[in-house]
């Protein structure tokens, strides 16, 4: 995928995005590291017995009068599970699903009200194993930035958009520490406005941000 010539020294984080994921440095993904030792460790010996998630990075097409960015959402606070925590839509894999894609777009459409045909995948990112027994694999897709989406009352409370240029910044990245199981682990936090992103969401984007950094260096 391109985008007009003309354009690209306006927008040089989304075509850094395109680049990546049109190179043969996005084939065959490595797994996402936790930034704490531990938890890896924890969720390696685990992995057997997680279950398939997959989730979605709706990035938004760049246009001359409005730069790329990412959709995030703020789960509802009546969930189970990670409530009031920014999340990228997505979930469970189903019997019917025919891929991790299939599931990412699946999840997407029933969160935030995104329509499979509305999104241009162009890659995944690796597996990221997490201790709260989930497998996820990470989804990119480029939407146009005009869509109208709805979050679903149930599971999402608020739907929000940070810049591509943030999320691709290595350095906006914190670590920081909080109490899992009754000890202290080392977790990632990106901070934008009023938003704080951390645990698998930061992880997912920091490994985005760092294979983008590291391919155009």
């Amino acid at each position: 995928m391109e985008i007009p010539i003309a354009n690209r020294s306006r927008s040089p984080h989304f075509q850094d995005l395109l680049d990546y994921f049109s190179s043969s440095d996005s084939a065959n993904p490595k797994p996402i590291a936790h930034p704490d030792k531990e938890v890896n460790r924890i969720a390696k010996e685990s992995r057997q017995a997680l279950r398939k998630a997959a989730v979605l990075l709706p990035v938004t097409r760049h246009h001359p009068n409005k730069e790329s960015s990412l959709v995030l959402t703020v789960r509802s606070e009546n969930l189970k599970s990670h409530a009031g925590q920014i999340s990228l839509p997505g979930g469970t894999k189903e019997d019917h699903d025919k891929d991790a894609v299939a599931t990412a777009l699946r999840e997407s459409e029933e969160e935030i009200g995104l329509l499979p045909q509305h999104v241009e995948i162009i890659g995944q990112l690796g597996d990221l194993a997490l201790p709260s027994g989930f497998y996820v694999t990470p989804i990119v897709g480029i939407i146009e930035s005009n869509l109208s989406l709805t979050p679903s009352p149930v599971e999402v409370a608020d739907i929000f958009q940070v810049p591509l240029e943030l999320i691709l910044n290595v350095t906006a990245y914190t670590q920081s520490t909080m109490n899992f199981n009754h000890k202290a682990h080392v977790i990632l936090e990106l901070k934008f406005e009023d938003y704080r992103i951390w645990g698998a969401t930061a992880a997912i984007l920091h490994h985005l941000a760092t294979m983008v950094t590291n391919r155009i260096r």
